[in-house]
């Protein structure tokens, strides 16, 4: 029996899973991602929840075929590598990743990408409707997109294509992104800046509201915790609603998905407020090729982590045709 694992690297928790060769999970293992002193400390961290997974298995590491990582970026694809993640302290640095995983499961098949291209070869893999030209899309604390082509997943040279959060949707700039960038998707529709876009319309519109925008702890949960009850934060989720249909037309018009799969922590916590308005505002009067069928991911919260495995059973593709 052959099998195979992936591992899901995030800024604030790492997972590993192994599954076998029909991607069922017999192990798995997680932990939290160590915030230092080193990007050492993060690759020893990896190591260990690859070492877990397999113990939950009852097989050793060496029994491990390939391994997929998904991971947060920016990455060095040539080094195997990501190069001074943005959500880690500056003394993290460069994290090393293939060459460690490799020598740790004694293989040279270990693919890379970034957490979005993980999550469109998840639901290319584990999906029902898998069509060659899709996108994964996710709404967190930032936004990205993983994009399938033709059947190819677009990594770009350095494993960083699909960056749609800094799509400009706004060419008035009124808001800026945390890429110091102005009307940036991200800087309106993100967990991290839903917030502060709040305070912004409160200020233009002079909106009736509970919500304690001054509060350091206000966050995007109190926004679409009031909806329904507070006319500020139905004026912001309208809104929000409306940005993300251009966004999702950009991504439309760029790619020409049939589907696009939305994950990420916003919209799993809040599907009806997030999706169904972006639905209502997309249409063909934004869209000139096809208007994309938009979903809720199939895969949850485990969607990067079944898209790294994935990638480990086929090759770094996703496509079943490279079911090794």
């Amino acid at each position: 029996m052959a099998y195979y694992a992936g591992v899901d690297l995030g800024a604030t928790n790492v997972r590993a899973a192994v599954a076998d060769e029909e991607g069922t999970i017999v192990g798995s293992d997680r932990r939290g991602t160590p915030s230092g002193p080193t990007g050492i400390a993060v690759t020893e961290a990896v190591l260990d929840v690859v070492r877990g997974a397999c113990a939950d298995a009852g097989v050793d590491p060496t029994a491990v075929r390939a391994v997929g990582i998904g991971s947060i970026g920016p990455l060095d694809l040539a080094e195997g590598a990501v190069d001074d993640p943005a959500n880690l302290p500056d003394s993290v640095g460069r994290i090393p990743l293939v060459g460690p995983v490799g020598e740790l499961v004694q293989s040279e098949r270990v693919f890379l990408h970034n957490d979005t291209n993980a999550g469109v070869i998840g639901e290319r893999f584990f999906s029902d409707r898998n069509p060659d030209d899709m996108v994964y899309l996710t709404i967190s604390s930032g936004i990205g997109a993983g994009v399938a082509v033709d059947g190819t997943v677009l990594s770009g040279w350095d494993g960083n294509a699909g960056e749609v959060g800094h799509m400009v949707v706004d060419p008035e700039g009124t808001r800026t992104c945390g890429c110091g960038r102005a009307g940036h998707w991200e800087a309106y529709c993100s967990g991290n800046n839903i917030p502060r876009y709040a305070t912004d319309v409160a200020e233009s519109t002079g909106l009736d509201t509970d919500l304690a925008l001054n509060d350091p702890d206000f966050s995007a949960v109190d926004v679409f915790a009031a909806a329904g009850d507070d006319p500020l934060a139905d004026e912001v989720i309208e809104r929000v609603g409306r940005w993300n249909a251009i966004g999702v037309a950009n991504v439309a018009q760029a790619y020409a998905p049939l589907v696009i799969y939305v994950g990420g922590a916003v919209v799993l916590n809040n599907e009806s407020l997030v999706l169904d308005p972006l639905r209502d505002a997309l249409d063909e009067s934004m869209v000139f090729n096809n208007v994309p069928d938009v979903q809720l991911t199939t895969l949850g919260d485990d969607v990067v982590l079944k898209g790294a495995v994935a990638s480990a059973l086929t090759e770094g593709t996703g496509d079943r045709a490279h079911l090794r």
